[in-house]
């Protein structure tokens, strides 16, 4: 049977939630959680995003020029090893987008196999990575044999039960994740389509988002997915929804 554990991959404090909110809420500090994902299928198990690197530790550090306080109080390390889950037991990577606090332990997983939207591969492993805001060093000890490029849609074990969704915009190849659990029922991973539910409800595109069209087209498209599939949409940095999920020993199935 499919199971999902949800980690605590960081929390990130936004000093002025208008970054994400274009004109909304200017000067206003929002909080914000990092959450990774372990899905078990028995063909196979896949992480789903790598959050902030565990070396940022409790302590914090500023990110962006002050714009972010970044702190990790619980390593994604020792979460997988309370469930005796090795990185090297992992056979795929499923990175949403290759932003920092999403590929921030990537490079514990080298022998897994990279899915990764063709546009996100050009630029993440292209020559000029950080004009995109991603970090080359996060991520350059996969195993580049391994990565499987994809132009759209992947059914990852090929039964419908885990998706890989395109949903370009937030970064060139950005992607979504969709799970059809038994008892749970189908869920959305949202990456980063929305940072909060906020701008879900009101479909605003971050000012930094690499194209503001293509967001609102994926928006559309994967509202559209969530309803036809009756799913649950959960994103990733969304504090007050976070806080009614489950956490990691406990899992869905």
């Amino acid at each position: 049977p499919l199971t999902l554990h949800v980690f605590d991959c960081g929390e990130i404090e936004v000093r002025d939630e208008s970054l994400f909110s274009p004109g909304v809420n200017k000067g206003k500090v929002k909080n914000m959680v990092n959450s990774c994902y372990l899905i078990q299928h028995e063909k196979g198990t896949l992480v789903w995003d790598a959050g902030l690197n565990d070396a940022v530790g409790a302590e914090g550090t500023e990110a962006w020029e002050g714009a972010f306080f970044m702190r990790v109080p619980k390593t994604l390390i020792s979460q997988l090893n309370d469930i005796s889950v090795k990185p090297q037991d992992i056979d795929y990577l499923g990175i949403s987008h290759f932003h920092g606090d999403h590929t921030g332990n990537a490079n514990l997983f080298t022998g897994a196999s990279l899915i990764i939207q063709q546009e996100e591969y050009a630029a993440a492993f292209g020559d000029e990575a950080a004009k995109f805001g991603f970090e080359a060093s996060s991520y350059k000890q996969l195993d580049r044999d391994k990565i499987k490029v994809i132009n759209g849609d992947h059914d990852v074990f090929a039964d419908g039960s885990v998706i890989i969704k395109r949903a370009p915009g937030h970064t060139p190849g950005h992607q979504v994740l969709f799970l059809n659990l038994a008892e749970t029922g189908p869920v959305v991973l949202s990456g980063d389509l929305y940072h909060f539910t906020s701008n879900r409800t009101h479909q605003r595109v971050p000012s930094f988002n690499f194209n503001k069209a293509q967001t609102l087209a994926a928006m559309a498209d994967i509202e559209a997915f969530v309803k036809e599939k009756g799913a649950q949409l959960w994103i990733q940095h969304d504090l007050e929804q976070n806080a009614q999920i489950k956490h990691s020993p406990e899992f869905y199935r």
